[in-house]
């Protein structure tokens, strides 16, 4: 079964699941916003000007009826919501006067996230006009890491057929600890799970195979693959691994043939953010591979960002994924 199917399939049996969409004013958006309506498996909320986003919605013939529209800046809860952000801002470095905090509120990705963390919201998509960082920033001030994760990591569905995979991280981190790695494996076996891997097999990805070579950045992986067993012995994982051996089961007989791992992963950790985005990248283009992502793995409540160069389709399954991140997560 696809990855959406599944998700839908989850999203049926779950309470409906808000999910707050604050590029009200991009037509991209609204027309995605009205099929998960009419399709009755998510409760858009959208942030913008009521009159400028209907009159948008007219111009492109859509049928926003039902959405919520919330012109935050206009609001009558605004000044609340100032008051709120600043007292979640407390002890911190940043946006510590009411001024700040006043002005962080008019950023419509500030505003969609305090909907998520006040309760207002499940989750948040965002991005179709703003960049990954405009997006994520606010879920690290705000919503912060879920207990017992310290960073944030972003991973991409790999789907061709019935083959699916999880990439991490491709977004996110430069270059990650052996801690950092060993909690974006973790962090994945949950995202594998929900799109119906129900064995994850977790390959921890370099240059060198079990020794093969040597130098830091083989045991910094090393050091992960530990780390990641020693937190989580009933997930299936080995490293290092090179790709091939990872991947071809031919290889994994010669390089790692005692491995449980080698040959039939289906969870990659890249040892940095440079390999993982290029790779990803690879097996969507020359491999012929759906890339659905970045998933924003870690935080607290779900928020997910989306490319600027996004499809009405992208943001429509972006929605399905970040409310069935919710529905898991309850």
């Amino acid at each position: 079964m696809e990855v959406f199917e599944i998700l839908k399939d989850l999203l049926k049996k779950s309470p409906k699941k808000r999910i707050v969409f604050p590029e009200g004013n991009d037509v991209r958006v609204l027309t995605a916003a009205s099929r998960l309506q009419a399709d009755g498996l998510v409760e858009p909320i959208l942030l913008g000007e009521a009159d400028k986003v209907e009159a948008l919605a007219k111009k492109a013939k859509l049928d926003l009826s039902g959405i919520r529209i919330v012109d935050y800046l206009h609001a009558p809860e605004f000044a609340s919501m100032v008051e709120k952000f600043h007292e979640r801002m407390a002890g911190g470095k940043h946006f510590q006067s009411m001024e700040e905090a006043h002005d962080a509120m008019l950023d419509p990705n500030f505003y969609g996230t305090m909907l998520v963390y006040t309760g207002e919201a499940d989750g948040m998509v965002s991005g179709a006009a703003h960049s990954t960082a405009a997006t994520v920033r606010p879920a690290l001030f705000i919503l912060k890491t879920k207990p017992g994760m310290h960073r944030v990591s972003g991973s991409f569905i790999m789907e061709r057929g019935e083959e699916k995979y999880i990439f991490a991280d491709c977004a996110i981190s430069i270059d990650p600890t052996s801690d950092q790695l060993a909690e974006f494996a973790e962090q994945s076996v949950t995202t594998a799970k929900a799109i119906g891997i129900e064995e994850p097999r977790v390959a921890f990805l370099s240059f060198s195979t079990h020794g093969s070579a040597k130098g830091a950045q083989v045991d910094k992986v090393a050091e992960a693959v530990k780390l990641f067993k020693s937190k989580n012995p009933d997930v299936i994982a080995d490293g290092e691994l090179q790709f091939d051996a990872a991947f071809v089961p031919e290889v994994a007989k010669i390089k790692a043939p005692d491995s449980a791992v080698a040959g039939k992963a289906n969870i990659f950790i890249f040892p940095e953010l440079q390999s993982g985005n290029i790779g990803y990248k690879i097996a969507q283009r020359l491999g012929g591979f759906t890339a659905v992502g970045p998933v924003l793995q870690g935080l607290a409540k779900p928020v997910n960002d989306l490319s600027r160069g996004c499809s009405v389709d992208d943001v429509y399954k972006i929605g399905i994924l970040t409310a069935a991140q919710s529905a898991i997560e309850d």
